[in-house]
């Protein structure tokens, strides 16, 4: 599963593959949807926060993609029309619920941490409670994304999270570079800015604890243990899955937040058998490759 928002992305294996793909090949078909299915997940994950909806989204944007496949021109690489459509389907969606919690970002996300009751745990139950109170640090994490305007998110998610440089995220966002760049600067000092005066893993003087919450968060039902939304055993942590060595942080301020947010999973299980068979018996898709 190669990142294709890396420099050394392979666009003419893409080409290749829409060419057969458009001639009736149903395994190139597949092979096209396997190289983007889990990156366009991801990055609805983070958008929504909720990874059911993210699931829907994806199915959705593939579909129409796919069935969209014959209008491709070329004119641009195949990476940067896929995302494209994809980016402007999540800025247009609905709100989800998890968004419409927050609806003025950080002024909201603080209180609502603030406002969660803090319960010490023993060493032992520290131990015990492990998996969950990582799951707690992640749901928060996952909450800070939300707080960011959907095109600084958008940003975010590119540029920090899957390693977009300035350039190829500006032509999928269809902003200039410069404005790329301005956007996500933004981004990180609103994150860090936040983090600095609320979370205690970035700054020790801040008293919220994910362990402290990690409780409550259980008792109302927002982490339920055996159905982890975010610490998944078998998903990779997103520094390990978009490239094979972490990019050093080039200032201060970077660092502070981007050691928690490349901690956060990125999921690989999305189910392309199931995707591609709704795409498959799609009417549109039927006549484009008939």
């Amino acid at each position: 599963m190669k990142n294709p928002f890396q420099p050394q992305y392979q666009d003419q294996e893409d080409l290749d593959l829409i060419e057969k793909s458009l001639q009736g090949d149903k395994a190139a078909l597949d092979a096209l949807v396997k190289r983007h299915q889990t990156y366009l997940y991801n990055i609805a994950w983070r958008f929504c926060g909720n990874a059911d909806d993210a699931w829907d989204i994806t199915q959705e944007v593939l579909v129409k993609v796919i069935t969209k496949l014959s209008q491709f021109s070329g004119k641009s690489t195949f990476r940067t029309w896929l995302y494209r459509i994809a980016l402007n389907d999540f800025l247009q969606m609905k709100r989800s619920n998890r968004e419409q919690r927050v609806p003025n970002g950080f002024d909201d996300f603080g209180p609502i941490l603030e406002n969660i009751p803090d319960q010490e745990l023993t060493h032992e139950e520290q131990l015990e409670q492990q998996e969950h109170i990582e799951e707690m640090k992640l749901l928060c994490m996952s909450g800070m994304l939300l707080c960011l305007s959907r095109d600084q998110r958008l940003v975010f998610i590119l540029g920090e999270l899957l390693n977009a440089d300035h350039n190829l995220g500006a032509e999928v966002l269809n902003i200039s570079a410069g404005n790329f760049r301005v956007r996500l600067a933004r981004a990180r000092k609103d994150l860090y800015n936040f983090m600095n005066r609320q979370c205690g893993l970035v700054n020790k003087n801040n008293p919220c604890r994910c362990r402290k919450k990690t409780t409550f968060a259980i008792e109302k039902g927002f982490i339920k243990p055996g159905q982890l939304q975010f610490n998944l055993k078998e998903a990779p942590s997103l520094t390990e899955a978009v490239a094979p060595v972490a990019k050093a942080f080039d200032n201060y301020l970077q660092e502070k937040h981007e050691t928690l947010m490349t901690q956060m999973k990125f999921k690989d299980t999305f189910s392309a058998d199931h995707a591609i068979k709704q795409m498959l018996e799609d009417q549109s898709m039927k006549d484009i490759l008939r």
